[in-house]
């Protein structure tokens, strides 16, 4: 990433990354979450939740080192940093597609419900298109700069379902990534094709936050011991006051797509 890339992000709220998965990495992806799908049928997404018009899948992490290999990408870290600060780890790793021909839109929203604090902000997202995002296939809508207006897009619309007149489409080609600070207004858009509109999210918090899928409980024995000291760290697997967090966390969710 340079500067220029890094202060649109902080500007804008969003970059949208061209090209981060060649085509190999594309094709494992899609043919891991497909594998997923079919192995945990009915009870896809259950570690998260589940959500009528899209498919979901949860956990990651603990599903294969395909999966692994998107939280530590040098873009994607240096990004979070930008928006986070130093101190920040891996919040969630998730699948979700738009399924075809559904209402699969969503109102306007930040993620977690949460507003930048005295700390500067929580919350980061970064969504990896398995497929082309198009105007008709449910791309993320986002308002440029809302970020940084102070206020939830409930608080300060009349209906955060409805188009705003300054929104944006991340538009993109499968294999690209966006960026984007999570505190920043936006939503999934409705599928009008009929094929699924397929991303993985991978989500992350600053370090006094808790981690929306608490990984120290969600990883298998097997798969935490696999894992490299950076992986760890990234993961907050050996961070006291991560345990302690979540612990004391409700399990927010809010929004995250």
């Amino acid at each position: 990433m340079t500067a220029q890339q890094i202060r649109q992000l902080q500007i804008e709220g969003y970059l949208v990354l061209p090209g981060v998965m060649d085509a190999e990495w594309l094709e494992a992806l899609r043919t891991a979450t497909a594998r997923q799908l079919e192995l945990e049928g009915d009870k896809a997404g259950a570690e998260f939740r589940k959500e009528e018009n899209a498919q979901r899948l949860a956990n990651l992490v603990d599903k294969g080192p395909v999966f692994q290999r998107v939280i530590c990408h040098p873009d994607l870290l240096r990004a979070a940093e930008a928006a986070l600060g130093a101190d920040f780890k891996l919040g969630s790793l998730n699948y979700r597609a738009a399924e075809p021909l559904s209402n699969s839109a969503q109102p306007l929203h930040c993620d977690m419900g949460m507003l930048p604090d005295s700390n500067g902000n929580a919350v980061f997202n970064s969504i990896w298109l398995l497929d082309d995002f198009t105007p008709e296939n449910g791309a993320t809508r986002f308002v440029p700069g809302s970020h940084v207006s102070g206020k939830l897009p409930q608080q300060a619309l009349g209906d955060p379902w409805a188009a705003h007149p300054e929104e944006r489409l991340a538009l993109g080609a499968a294999g690209d990534v966006v960026l984007m600070n999570a505190h920043l207004w936006h939503g999934g858009t409705a599928n009008r094709t009929a094929a699924p509109r397929r991303s993985l999210h991978a989500f992350f918090v600053r370090g006094d936050q808790p981690q929306q899928q608490y990984q120290k409980r969600l990883l298998r024995p097997e798969t935490q011991a696999s894992l490299s000291p950076r992986m760890r760290r990234i993961l907050a697997l050996d961070d006291e006051r991560n345990d302690s967090l979540s612990k004391q966390s409700s399990g927010r969710s809010g929004f995250l797509r």
